[in-house]
């Protein structure tokens, strides 16, 4: 009981600084979206993550509210992501759109893992062993996958020799824009970067040792009454271990409480770190989509999105930078329930 206590004010502490903690978290989250100082003359189209509700997070009280000609919500065929389209006409002199959902967030906690494989079929798991334009499975990366897996047997043992070597060997850069790109060559031979690189290197190395696994996108809730999250968007991973179900694993925030603690790998807070999040997740988070090289529904003008954490919006048919919210312009709030 007292090691578990540590934990959570740990995990706390990655946060928010605070030493609370719990076992889940409500609020509301405001998405708000305005176009209209962008180039006149043009159609302009967005595409926001529309959130919905599973076993770990309850969605209600959805709002969609703007001055668009129409909208819709649509659900990427590839990965099951939800998604809210508007789009206004070329004469639109006002473009603003607003999304408000309710959330209630329960923290996860894998811990009971079963240690004997029961049979499956790699083919029913296709997707989530497949390479993607930034995380190639042949070359540098199988040859590293199966270095750190040699020997092991099991899914359970390379997903966990996996996880242990990318939280010894990765480590998170504060100059990483927005959550980083995922790209997986460029970051074996310097694997610094942010929560999409670290997680994106965790599932290559995985899917090359086949181990199916998978990235969830999402943004993190505020510890306070109310706070601008904007940028708080957030990247984990999932392995799937057969005859239990979708495990989730978070190393790039044990590289983050690393560096905001300044820890060592050797300090004992570093090892309590490592052990939350194998199976466990902070209810501070909300999911908000999944997949990579995505194309939209309705489809987006350009080439398949790398990821889908952020707002998306193309004005006569060019993209915006959404790393870069106050041009853009979008902000996302949170409020307690």
């Amino acid at each position: 009981m007292k090691r578990m206590l540590v934990v959570l004010v740990l995990v706390g502490n990655i946060l928010s600084g605070a030493s609370a903690w719990a076992g889940s978290r409500s609020g509301v989250v405001t998405v708000e979206v305005d176009l209209s100082a962008q180039e006149k003359g043009e159609e302009a189209k967005l595409w926001l993550p529309y959130p919905t509700s599973d076993n770990d997070q309850l969605v209600s009280s959805v709002s969609v509210t703007g001055d668009y000609a129409e909208s819709g919500v649509y659900t990427d065929r590839v990965n099951g992501t939800s998604i809210l389209y508007a789009r206004w006409e070329k004469g639109a002199q006002s473009r603003k759109l607003t999304l408000s959902f309710a959330v209630e967030r329960q923290e996860v906690l894998r811990r009971e893992l079963p240690q004997r494989e029961k049979p499956w079929n790699k083919a029913d798991f296709a997707p989530y062993l497949a390479a993607t334009t930034l995380g190639p499975l042949d070359g540098e990366v199988k040859k590293l996958a199966d270095s750190i897996t040699n020997g092991k047997k099991t899914v359970l043992e390379k997903a966990r020799a996996i996880y242990d070597w990318t939280c010894e060997n990765t480590y998170r850069d504060p100059a990483t824009r927005g959550c980083g790109k995922g790209d997986v060559c460029a970051l074996l031979p310097k694997p610094g970067g942010k929560c999409t690189d670290i997680s994106s290197v965790f599932i290559a190395l995985c899917r090359a040792a086949g181990v199916p696994a998978r990235e969830i996108f999402g943004i993190r809730l505020g510890k306070k009454e109310a706070e601008d999250i904007t940028t708080w968007q957030h990247c984990w991973a999932e392995f799937f271990l057969p005859g239990y179900g979708w495990v989730p694993v978070d190393p790039a925030d044990v590289r983050k409480a690393m560096l905001t603690e300044k820890l060592e790998l050797k300090n004992p807070e570093t090892a309590e770190y490592r052990a939350y999040f194998w199976g466990g997740i902070d209810p501070y988070r909300v999911k908000l989509a999944m997949g990579r090289d995505l194309v939209l529904n309705p489809p987006q003008a350009g080439a398949p999105l790398n990821t889908f954490g952020y707002p998306y919006a193309e004005i006569g048919g060019k993209a915006l930078d959404f790393y870069e919210p106050k041009s853009f312009a979008y902000r996302i709030s949170y409020r307690e329930k």
